[in-house]
């Protein structure tokens, strides 16, 4: 028997479509993943291409597939901070932050981005999970005044150096004033939005909130596009490599709901994301407790691994976890892993017992061309403090991860 490496996937009426969809498609989706229940344009045709230009000029991601949850009410706001890990009488009205919704046990059920609206008006922008009927369960259980509902909005992200050219094109200078993770809301020709500067690439970027989005979807993509073509901008999926350069996680692969806040690095243990201090009660509050005071048995880890270039991840080079091995014992598993352009190697993240951890230690990868030596290193790989998204100055060299060279 002969296996199909890429036996491609059914289109049909079951499957959702971003309000975006027939646009997208108009600039010759090559590949769908399903996301949220939701077709999700994954490239179009290169995806190292569509990499440099993410970091070189500008770029328009189809990213309907990121559900909004909306909550409203008299209880919206203790509901919400009920819902997520972060102490939210630290974001304003007009601010947005990275959350995590946490399970009774601690586990990760999603990591969106919260938007605050007003005092009791909030979106979560999911990633590919079911926080809609989590959340109208939890309400209902609690007795909670709230209304929970999917809003009839649509959002697209705007990513790249010249992403302020192009919003300022569409709605003005006020844009230089939107500061890093907050929001701002404009009419555009009749359409209302709301722009966040927020985004999956670590570069500067924005992500567009499309009101009444079934009606309005194709017109407000065309004009995106028609403002877009002064700054050299082209369509092209959510990017990977750029996306495991940065250490941003992704749902369901590096972390899922058998993953605490506290194995996933990123220096979540020093409170930001888990505010363990706050008065307030929060779904898993208890079990985090416990696991801050006992500590945690395995981390995610970044990872050098030799060999042969392992794709871009977004294009089916990587259909399972690699095996982490010590010797011929299978001790854990890379999560994420590709080839990055820029530093001339591969790179990913590995969840390992803790024993495994530190930095330096020699491990092998089983990829798809064999057993690889590896080794764990820091993440972020390139920008960890942020800087490019946060229009700061950057020195990529000297702020790539464990002294790496960043090559071009």
């Amino acid at each position: 028997m002969a296996v199909n490496p890429n036996p491609g996937i059914l289109q049909y009426p079951r499957i959702r479509k971003s309000p975006y969809f027939y646009s997208s498609r108009e600039h010759g989706v090559a590949l769908y993943s399903v996301y949220n229940h939701t077709y999700h344009p994954r490239h179009y045709g290169d995806p190292v291409a569509e990499y440099w230009h993410l970091l070189n000029a500008v770029t328009l991601w189809d990213v309907g597939v990121e559900r909004q949850v909306e909550i409203t009410g008299p209880d919206a706001f203790d509901f919400t901070n009920m819902l997520v890990s972060r102490d939210l009488t630290k974001c304003k009205v007009g601010q947005a932050k990275y959350v995590f919704v946490t399970a009774p046990d601690g586990g990760i059920i999603n990591d969106p981005v919260l938007l605050r609206l007003g005092e009791n008006h909030f979106w979560l922008s999911l990633a590919d999970s079911d926080v809609l009927l989590w959340a109208k369960g939890l309400a209902h259980a609690n007795g909670m005044n709230v209304q929970i509902s999917e809003p009839d909005v649509g959002p697209m992200q705007i990513q790249g150096p010249n992403s302020t050219g192009v919003l300022v094109d569409l709605f003005g200078d006020s844009i230089h004033d939107i500061p890093y993770y907050y929001v701002r809301e404009y009419e555009l020709d009749g359409m209302d939005v709301v722009v966040s500067r927020t985004g999956f690439s670590a570069e500067m970027g924005y992500e567009i909130y499309l009101r009444n989005a079934s009606r309005d979807a194709s017109r407000l993509w065309d004009a995106v596009w028609e403002a877009g073509q002064a700054h050299d901008l082209k369509v092209i999926g959510p990017c990977h490599i750029r996306r495991i350069e940065a250490g941003i996680l992704s749902w369901g692969n590096d972390i899922w709901y058998d993953t605490n806040p506290f194995e996933v690095g990123y220096g979540f243990e020093q409170t930001w994301m888990v505010d363990l201090q706050q008065e307030a009660d929060f779904v898993g509050k208890e079990a985090l407790k416990k696991v801050a005071e006992e500590g945690i048995s395995r981390k995610l880890v970044g990872l050098h691994i030799d060999g042969p270039g392992l794709g871009s991840f977004n294009d089916g080079a990587m259909i399972d976890f690699f095996p982490v091995l010590d010797e011929a014992q299978e001790i854990g598993r890379v999560t994420s892993a590709c080839y990055s352009p820029r530093l001339e190697r591969n790179i990913g993240f590995a969840m390992v017992p803790l024993a495994y951890a530190e930095l330096g230690t020699d491990l092998l990868v089983r990829t798809p061309h064999g057993v690889a030596s590896a080794q764990v290193t820091t993440s972020p790989f390139i920008d960890p403090g942020k800087d490019l998204p946060k229009g700061l100055p950057v020195d990529p060299v000297a702020t790539a991860g464990d002294g790496a060279e960043v090559a071009g």
